[in-house]
């Protein structure tokens, strides 16, 4: 399990985290919600090292991740940056680059490589995209050849930023099912979001940020009755009990 200790994090000299404390419990779909600016990319950035950290504490399973290689924090944490490259490759190559960490040198795929990657594919429905290359791909065909390598990586804990970017409404469930799905494998996943209609109805856990702090952390039902979303966002969060589960919408009244 990944576990964050009163991390303080940034960039240069300018810090943006102040003292994060959470942690990604295996199993668990984790949705990290709040207004454009407060932290949310930079803490899952921080945890790998792309952003510096300037206090607290990372643990991987209970070690500081500094005692850790690249190549061992890569075989246990996956990410999905929110800006990503475009590459002029084919969609399986890319889903290949997941593979890296479990590679000797010089590089050279296993069967079982492939065979991981074509699951990856198919799981992140882009199976059809395989051969096409990435210049020529919509935004959202991009978003699901990027989910395929973090799948294909098949590490224990999976970040994503903002995943469902760019995603029609069915690919935008897909995404959200994806995630439920690891969770049931027994993975940790970790979702920047600003669906938050989406992250109350799939997610096991909301993570509220504001201003490089951690406002409120508990379940979808324990985060609606905070009032933290109202609060932090200057909206009300409303209600709707429905036969499919609780729905949720944003009403623009004042306080």
């Amino acid at each position: 399990m990944i576990e964050l200790k009163e991390l303080r994090a940034g960039y240069g000299t300018f810090e943006v985290l102040h003292g994060i404390s959470i942690a990604f419990p295996p199993g668990q779909v984790t949705a990290i919600a709040g207004p454009n600016g407060c932290g949310k990319s930079t803490l899952l950035r921080a945890v790998l090292g792309m952003a510096q950290r300037m206090g607290g504490q990372v643990l991987f399973d209970g070690r500081p991740v500094e005692e850790l290689s690249a190549r061992e924090i890569a075989q246990r944490a996956a990410y999905m940056p929110q800006d990503r490259p475009v590459p002029s490759i084919s969609v399986r190559r890319m889903a290949l680059h997941g593979r890296f960490p479990y590679l000797s040198y010089p590089r050279h795929y296993r069967r079982e490589d492939y065979d991981i990657v074509d699951a990856a594919l198919r799981r992140a429905d882009a199976l059809e995209l395989a051969d096409r290359p990435l210049p020529e791909l919509s935004g959202g065909q991009r978003q699901r050849a990027y989910l395929a390598m973090v799948l294909a990586q098949g590490a224990g804990t999976v970040f994503m930023d903002e995943p469902t970017a760019f995603l029609d409404i069915r690919h935008q469930f897909g995404v959200m099912d994806t995630a439920r799905s690891l969770a049931g494998d027994g993975r940790a996943v970790a979702i920047v979001t600003h669906d938050l209609a989406l992250a109350l109805r799939r997610a096991d856990r909301l993570a509220i940020m504001q201003d490089g702090r951690l406002r409120m952390l508990g379940s979808p039902d324990e985060v609606f009755e905070s009032g933290a979303v109202d609060e932090v966002f200057g909206v009300r969060l409303r209600r709707v009990d429905t036969p499919d589960g609780p729905q949720y919408y944003f009403a623009q009244e004042a306080f």
